[in-house]
């Protein structure tokens, strides 16, 4: 892998936000040329695949700025610094849906946008959920509703493009091969 490497040669950082640092390095090649990179820093991320006890699939809506639309999720958040991945899973479960466990299994890890972005979400899996007796206090900015759908409804979500980004495409994958 090492003849692919791109050595760097210097970095301008260009925005330092609350969720992603963007910068521009300037790299060697492996041919000796140079050329610029421009770079997202990401703290990383979860996403929590979630099976109610009617073998429900549950997801959050909310609206995407980026997209200008909302589309149904499996619920997920940003790592917080120092947190392990696994807490933030659980505490994002909570705060976006209402339920909690004490059961997950780490599925998977995969970089989003590799091209471009360093983040790297953490896939969770549980179907031991329990229902909060009190509902946790989400981020202040963050407006979310809960759905609870079949495993063919949301597929078909899928193909209306209600149901539109790889993490919950990966995760309606890995609900359908584990029924196989």
């Amino acid at each position: 892998m090492k003849k692919f490497e791109e050595k760097t040669i210097a970095t301008e950082k260009i925005f330092n936000g609350k969720v992603i640092k963007l910068q521009v390095d300037s790299v060697t090649l492996p041919d000796g040329n140079t050329s610029k990179r421009e770079l997202i820093k990401h703290p990383g991320a979860v996403a929590i695949i979630a099976l109610t006890d009617e073998n429900n699939i549950v997801f959050v809506e909310q609206y995407r700025k980026a997209l200008e639309k909302s589309i149904l999720e499996i619920p997920a958040g940003k790592l917080e610094e120092g947190e392990a991945p696994e807490v933030t899973a659980k505490r994002e479960l909570e705060e976006e849906t209402g339920y909690t466990t004490e059961h997950m299994e780490m599925v998977t890890s995969f970089y989003t946008s590799p091209g471009f972005a360093d983040e790297l979400v953490y896939v969770y899996f549980t179907d031991q959920l329990q229902r909060l007796d009190d509902a946790v206090a989400g981020d202040e900015d963050e407006f979310v509703e809960v759905y609870e759908l079949p495993l063919e409804e949301a597929e078909r979500l899928m193909a209306e493009q209600r149901i539109h980004d790889a993490k919950t495409a990966y995760a309606l994958l890995y609900l359908k091969n584990r029924r196989v």
